[in-house]
């Protein structure tokens, strides 16, 4: 079974929950159990506050959220136009941050994610792929 969708939103903070709803809504067709929705609510509030924070700080633009379920798993991709991430490395690392804030939030991502991988160019702006597997999938495949 293959299904995608993708949603944009506006650069604001009250966008942030429609994302989390939109994003477990689509995962529920798989098999993934209630902690495990709970976790890719988590990683897309991080991603989507990222670009609200960091990405586009006191500029207004656009996030765009792709879903794709193929197989039994979820892709979600995160994207905007904003600033962009300097140093890559350095931003997944705990407690790193540009903003003030605790640092955490790609950190999170990976954490809760089977597969996270950040693309990013200064002044073009970031897009962050993340794939989660249904916990009851990866047994069956071992």
């Amino acid at each position: 079974m293959e299904n995608k969708a993708k949603l944009t939103i506006d650069s604001l903070s009250d966008n942030i929950g429609l994302a989390r709803v939109t994003v477990a809504s689509f995962a529920s067709q798989l098999n993934f159990t209630l902690a495990e929705l709970e976790e890719i609510k988590v990683a897309i509030s991080e991603a989507v506050s990222n670009s609200i924070i960091h990405g586009y700080a006191e500029e207004s633009g656009e996030i765009e959220i792709r879903m794709r379920v193929y197989g039994e798993q979820l892709e979600i991709i995160v994207k905007d136009q904003g600033c962009g991430i300097e140093d890559i490395e350095a931003a997944c690392e705990p407690a790193y941050t540009t903003a003030g804030r605790m640092g955490l939030g790609l950190v999170f991502i990976d954490s809760f994610m089977d597969k996270f991988e950040i693309e990013s160019k200064a002044a073009k702006g970031t897009t962050l792929k993340m794939i989660k597997i249904p916990a009851q999938e990866k047994k069956q495949i071992n």
